[in-house]
C-alpha cells in the first residue's frame, strides 16, 4: 500500500510536466509582426525549420537562429551576435510576445502568425511606378540637428523591391517590401535593428516615414537622380591638427591592456576598427575583416577593435564580444573602450586625436611606421551590391600598398 502511495505522486508529477511541456514552433514559414506605431506594423518572414532552429528573411539575407529556448508555454528565440531577442507566447500556431533589449530598455510589441508567406499584405497588384534605380535622398529635412543626406538604391520586380539606403555613416542593410500603388513598404529586422520605411511615390519624387522600433520615426524625402554619390567616406574624419598618429590603451577580454606600441604590432601595417557589437553595419565589417585577417595571416598585417558598448556592465560588454568573436571567429584582438553608452561624444573623449567619431564602424589605417594614413567612416555592406564590391576592392588596393613600402 505505501509503495502504490508513492508511485501515485510521481505519475502526477510526470503527468504535470507532460502538461507544461512547451509546444514547440510549428515547421514552416511563418509571418511576424512588430508593432511600432499604433497604426503601423513592421512585417517580416521566417521559418522554422527544426525545434530548435529557424532562419530570418531579409531580401537575400538570410539569418540562421540557433538560440531558441523552450519554457512552459513560451520561447525565445535571438539572432547570432546580437543582445536582443524575442519572447513569445506559443498558442493555436500564433506568437504573442515582445521584441527586448535590455541594455537599452527597449519593448517592442511581437505577433507571429503560422503559414503566412507574404511579407506585406498589398491592395494593388499593379504597381504605379517602378522604383528600379538611385534616389537622392534627405532624411529629417526640416531639422537642422536632425537632417542628414543617403542615397537610395532599388530593384523592382513586378510589386516586390529590394534594396537599402547608404548614408555617409552606412548604409541600412537588406531591405525588402513592395509597391503597392503609388505606395511603397520596406522593411528589415535581423536582431538588432527593426526598420520600416513607407513613402508615396509620385513620378520621380517620394515622400514618406522612416520608422526605428517603437522609439523612433522621422520623415524623409527623395528625387531620382541616377548620378548622384554621396560625400567621400575617406574624408569625413580626420587627425586633429598637431596629430599624425593614434594612441589608445584599452583592456581585452582577459583584462589585459593592450596599446599600439605593443611589439605584436610594430613594423606592420594595422588596421583599427572602432565598432559596437550591437551595429549590423559593424558585423558585416567585422566579417569582411576577420576573412581577409586569416587569409592574409602570414603577412605584416594586424587588425584591432575598439569596442563601444551600450550594456550597462563590463561583464555584459565583454559577454557581448566573446559572443561576437566566437559567432563570426574573428581572431584578432577586440578591446573594450568603453561601455553603459555608445555615444559618439564620448568615444571621441576616448580619441581625441580624431576630429570627431561620426560613425560606428570607422576604420583607421596605419603604415608601419606607425603613421595614420586613411580614415573610412562607415561600411558599404553586401547590401549596396555594387559599391560593397567597390569597396572590397579600393581596401585591398590600398592594403597591398601600405604592405609593399619599406
Amino acid at each position: 500500500m505505501i509503495r502504490k502511495l508513492l508511485v501515485l505522486p510521481i505519475i502526477a508529477l510526470l503527468f504535470s510536466c507532460n502538461m507544461n511541456r512547451p509546444e514547440s514552433l510549428q515547421e514552416g514559414v511563418w509571418r511576424a509582426e512588430l508593432q511600432v506605431t499604433e497604426a503601423e506594423v513592421l512585417p517580416f518572414n521566417f521559418e522554422v525549420t527544426s525545434r530548435d532552429a529557424l532562419k530570418i528573411f531579409n531580401a537575400e539575407e538570410v539569418i540562421m537562429v540557433t538560440d531558441i529556448i523552450y519554457s512552459n508555454d513560451s520561447v525565445v528565440f535571438k539572432a547570432p551576435v546580437f543582445e536582443g531577442y524575442i519572447e513569445a507566447v506559443v498558442k493555436n500556431g500564433k506568437l504573442n510576445g515582445s521584441f527586448i533589449k535590455e541594455s537599452l530598455d527597449r519593448v517592442v510589441p511581437f505577433s507571429a502568425e503560422f503559414d503566412t508567406k507574404t511579407r506585406f499584405d498589398i491592395d494593388s497588384n499593379t504597381p504605379a511606378v517602378n522604383m528600379t534605380g538611385n534616389w537622392e535622398t534627405v532624411f529629417s529635412p526640416n531639422s537642422e540637428a536632425d537632417r542628414y543626406i543617403a542615397k537610395g538604391i532599388f530593384k523592382q520586380e513586378g510589386t516586390k523591391v529590394t534594396g537599402t539606403f547608404r548614408t555617409t555613416t552606412g548604409d541600412y542593410r537588406y531591405l525588402e517590401g513592395v509597391m503597392d500603388g503609388n505606395t511603397m513598404k520596406l522593411s528589415t529586422f535581423d536582431g538588432a535593428h527593426a526598420f520600416l520605411f513607407t513613402a508615396e511615390v509620385i513620378d520621380s519624387t517620394m515622400s514618406g516615414m522612416f520608422y526605428s522600433g517603437n522609439h523612433w520615426q522621422e520623415p524623409f524625402v527623395a528625387k531620382r537622380n541616377e548620378d548622384y554619390e554621396l560625400p567621400d567616406a575617406n574624408e569625413l574624419t580626420f587627425l586633429n591638427e598637431g596629430y599624425d598618429a593614434l594612441e589608445f590603451t584599452f583592456p581585452d577580454a582577459e583584462g589585459y591592456e593592450v596599446s599600439l606600441s605593443d611589439e605584436r604590432f610594430k613594423g606592420k601595417v594595422v588596421i583599427v576598427q572602432i565598432m559596437g557589437t550591437w551595429c549590423p553595419n559593424c558585423l558585416d565589417e567585422s566579417k569582411y575583416y576577420s576573412e581577409f585577417y586569416n587569409n592574409n595571416a602570414e603577412k605584416d598585417i594586424e587588425f584591432v577593435a575598439l569596442a563601444f558598448e551600450y550594456a550597462k556592465t563590463k561583464e555584459k560588454a565583454l559577454n557581448s564580444i566573446q559572443r561576437l568573436k566566437d559567432g563570426v571567429g574573428i581572431k584578432y584582438p577586440i578591446l573594450l573602450a568603453q561601455y553603459g553608452t555608445s555615444s559618439k561624444s564620448k568615444a571621441q573623449e576616448k580619441l581625441p586625436m580624431l576630429n570627431h567619431v561620426l560613425s560606428y564602424p570607422t576604420s583607421i589605417f596605419i603604415d608601419k611606421k606607425g603613421k595614420v594614413r586613411k580614415i573610412h567612416t562607415g561600411f558599404n555592406g553586401p547590401a549596396t551590391g555594387e559599391k560593397f564590391t567597390e569597396f572590397k576592392a579600393e581596401f585591398t588596393g590600398f592594403i597591398e600598398g601600405l604592405l609593399s613600402e619599406k
